[in-house]
């Protein structure tokens, strides 16, 4: 789905440059092997699969942006000051405000059937979109059928997602080279991959079909069901700061991982305290160069928003921004009314 494929630590092995010609990516030699596949696997037919992707052109670029730094280049120095700054910041507070006073209806409609806070979702399509305004212009045959063929580190999975985008296409009536996105084939307003749109997409609007490029009710729809879907848990707190005792064992407590394993007696035998009605926690660490890292209890939900991207400065983004948005809107309708 979703975004979070650049952020694996991967090794490019190799790449195999088709020819592009007239037979464009059909030519290339991974082709028949998927072609064929789809054939016997969902009844598709051979000229026309190799009609559509005879249309696809290699796209170069999809490859370098998603390759890790080359070696002797200097890596980004990890940084969640930096990374927040990215993205809980006045533009995309300013168009989340706008966003939710155009979309309010949807946004509670969603929260009601799917437990999933307003401000949540929204922290989701902002820190994917900037609420719509950036949802990438490559087209998704040509970039998923370039990875597929000529990605190996994550071809298996480029070839699921070119499998998924054909059959989106064919299950809404669609030309499969009409879906633009990111260079790593994720769609809208929640750069959701083909096979999420498949699995989780909803037609919010009732209007008969699902598109969450131009239909912003689908996508508050979506994100919230694809929450609902990884387990989050209606009413429960997200993550809170925690000051670490002196002589708290940092290093065992962040080795127990991003899901929440920590319970209340391990915690409390660190000097930690958990919140009333919270069992389960992990310790979320926030580093940033030439600054004392800050720690934070992320809970149930805090990992599922790490099912929509495997960052804890991700989620951590997500809901810093959601909580920027809470206290904006608030704020702005406590001056509309006149009241300190």
């Amino acid at each position: 789905m979703i975004r979070h494929l650049a952020l694996f630590p991967l090794s490019l092995l190799c790449i195999a440059t088709a020819s592009a010609g007239s037979a464009g990516l059909a030519a290339h030699p991974a082709a028949a092997a998927f072609v064929a596949r789809m054939e016997a696997e969902h009844g598709f037919e051979r000229e026309s699969l190799l009609a559509e992707l005879a249309t696809a052109t290699y796209q170069d670029k999809a490859l370098r942006l998603i390759s890790p730094a080359k070696p002797g280049t200097q890596r980004r120095v990890r940084s969640w000051t930096g990374y927040r700054a990215r993205f809980v910041e006045p533009v995309r507070i300013r168009a989340g405000l706008a966003f939710w006073d155009a979309h309010h209806a949807s946004l509670e409609r969603a929260e009601q059937r799917y437990g999933v806070p307003t401000e949540v979702i929204l922290g989701i399509i902002g820190v994917e979109t900037v609420f719509g305004r950036v949802t990438g212009s490559f087209p998704l045959l040509d970039a998923l059928a370039t990875l597929a063929f000529d990605y190996p580190p994550r071809a298996d999975l480029f070839r699921k997602e070119l499998e998924n985008l054909f059959l989106l296409a064919r299950e809404n009536g669609r030309a499969v080279g009409s879906y633009t996105g990111s260079y790593a084939g994720a769609i809208g307003f929640p750069q959701f991959l083909p096979s999420s749109v498949r699995r989780y997409a909803v037609d919010f609007d009732n209007d008969g079909r699902i598109d969450l490029e131009r239909s912003e009710a689908d996508a508050i729809g979506s994100v919230a069901r694809y929450l609902a879907e990884h387990g989050w848990r209606r009413g429960e707190r997200v993550a809170d700061p925690v000051a670490l005792p002196a002589g708290a064992d940092v290093d065992v407590m962040l080795a127990a991982g991003i899901e929440p394993r920590l319970d209340r007696d391990a915690l409390s035998a660190e000097g930690i305290e958990l919140p009333q009605g919270i069992e389960l926690a992990t310790l979320v660490d926030l580093e940033s160069p030439g600054k004392p890292t800050e720690y934070w209890l992320g809970y149930r939900n805090f990992y599922v928003l790490t099912r929509y991207n495997r960052s804890s400065f991700y989620a951590m983004s997500v809901l810093q921004l959601a909580q920027a948005l809470r206290e904006a809107r608030i704020s702005s309708r406590q001056v509309a009314r006149g009241t300190p």
